[in-house]
């Protein structure tokens, strides 16, 4: 018996702190392991006893890259336990603010850390000396995001407008109205960006994993609608727990998640693209069959260019959603905190986010449960990576490494968002 142990460098160009653990023994791949050691900060632990209107602030905190996805699923969990339906142009905006983040998480990804893996550059600073021209329109995507959150979140990291009912300001239509000429510009630089990462060579590879996100038909699922899945699963959100799972493993500070039937399955750009892509907005459609994208797509390396499809329909709608924007004449619905469990999911830009928050009488909260992405995708990334192994074994091992780092990148992984999961068992004498 012949036993090879790969042990890579911490990963790069990821969010957050993780490495790879690779074995093979008689030439298969019998452990591949995405070891996330980053320390874990018990968020949930931190909202029990906090008021209901205290988890959309305190949540944003755990990633800096996806802070309203944290805030308006917390917004939609509480909301529903409170008996409160926010419609209107103050719903508007929370899709709006969503957009925003979206340009810009899509943004960093594709061009600051996934994309010098198919250029070939170890860093995007590297990639900058050669070709400026393509980071600063990268740069200038980003800006366009980060206006869009921080004109109606008040700044764009952790954006402190939105509360329970609404937000506690409105902006002026001439505050949006301002934004357009970059979401313009946003817009075409990412229809370019499609094409452009179209045209990559990427290696073959093919997922098997169910499909999960939100669906809402007549719309691409932002910030509401049912769990849907490529297996015909199709529930409230209030139904999440009774078909998915978690369970600790002991080389990861975050939790696995799988369906309660069993196996692992995928959350994201492929997925989201996989079960709606009839409702993409319509520059982002025309760019999609411009370019030949078909869902489902199912080449993990190829959700470069879903991701740069999405950032068209973020840039689209944010253009619809403004044009279409009238200033409300409040800007929150009065809440009041009563007894029960609220249940609430949203499309982070890396895939579906849970949140569910039950709360006493006064609102106060006694239990939360959050489950980001990328717990729900670890099963996925390690199975993912055995068979990027096993067909790489006659690679040198410096080879086989960077191919290794570049499928973990495919899924963009936030390290931080899933380290608040352990649970804390101290012992004493």
């Amino acid at each position: 018996m012949t036993t090879r142990t790969i042990t890579p460098p911490p990963l790069a160009r990821v969010e957050g702190e993780g490495m790879l653990l690779i074995r093979i023994v008689d030439g298969r791949a019998t452990e591949v392991r995405l070891k996330i050691f980053e320390p874990p900060r018990f968020f949930e632990a931190l909202l029990r006893g906090r008021a209901y209107t205290e988890p959309p602030d305190i949540t944003a905190r755990i990633c800096g890259i996806c802070p309203v996805a944290y805030q308006m699923s917390a917004l939609a969990a509480i909301e529903r336990s409170c008996g409160l339906d926010v419609e209107g142009p103050a719903a508007a905006l929370r899709r709006l603010i969503y957009c925003g983040e979206w340009i810009e998480s899509h943004a960093l990804h594709v061009f600051l850390l996934h994309l010098p893996d198919f250029l070939g550059y170890d860093s995007a600073i590297h990639l900058a000396q050669d070709d400026p021209a393509l980071v600063e329109n990268a740069l200038a995507l980003k800006k366009a995001g980060n206006s869009l959150m921080t004109v109606i979140g008040g700044r764009s990291v952790h954006p402190v407008n939105a509360r329970v009912g609404g937000w506690y300001r409105a902006p002026r239509r001439r505050e949006l109205t301002g934004l357009v000429p970059q979401l313009e510009r946003a817009r075409d630089i990412a229809r370019d960006a499609a094409g452009f990462t179209a045209g990559l060579d990427f290696p073959d590879d093919e997922i098997p994993q169910t499909f999960v996100a939100l669906h809402q038909p007549g719309e691409y699922p932002v910030e509401r609608g049912r769990i849907v899945s490529t297996d015909g699963l199709d529930i409230a959100a209030a139904d999440y727990d009774r078909h998915f799972t978690e369970e600790q493993v002991p080389w990861s500070n975050a939790l696995h998640s799988t369906l309660a039937t069993g196996g692992s399955y995928l959350v994201g750009p492929l997925a989201r693209f996989a079960l709606n892509a009839r409702w993409l907005a319509p520059a982002a459609r025309e760019t999609a069959a411009d370019i030949g994208l078909r869902p489902p797509e199912r080449n993990p390396y190829r959700a470069i260019i879903v991701r740069c499809v999405e950032m068209v329909h973020a840039a689209d709608e944010a253009l619809r959603i403004i044009g279409d924007y009238t200033e409300p004449d409040l800007p929150a619905l009065e809440s009041r905190p009563r007894a029960g469990t609220g249940y609430g999911a949203t499309e982070a830009p890396r895939g579906l986010l849970y949140h569910r928050y039950t709360t006493d009488q006064d609102g106060t909260v006694l239990d939360a449960k959050i489950v980001p992405p990328t717990s729900q995708n670890q099963r996925s990334i390690e199975e993912d990576l055995r068979g990027v192994v096993e067909r790489g074994l006659d690679l040198p091992e410096a080879e086989l490494v960077r191919r290794c780092e570049q499928a973990v990148r495919n899924y963009d992984p936030c390290i931080s968002c899933a380290t608040h999961f352990l649970t804390l068992h101290l012992e004493c004498d």
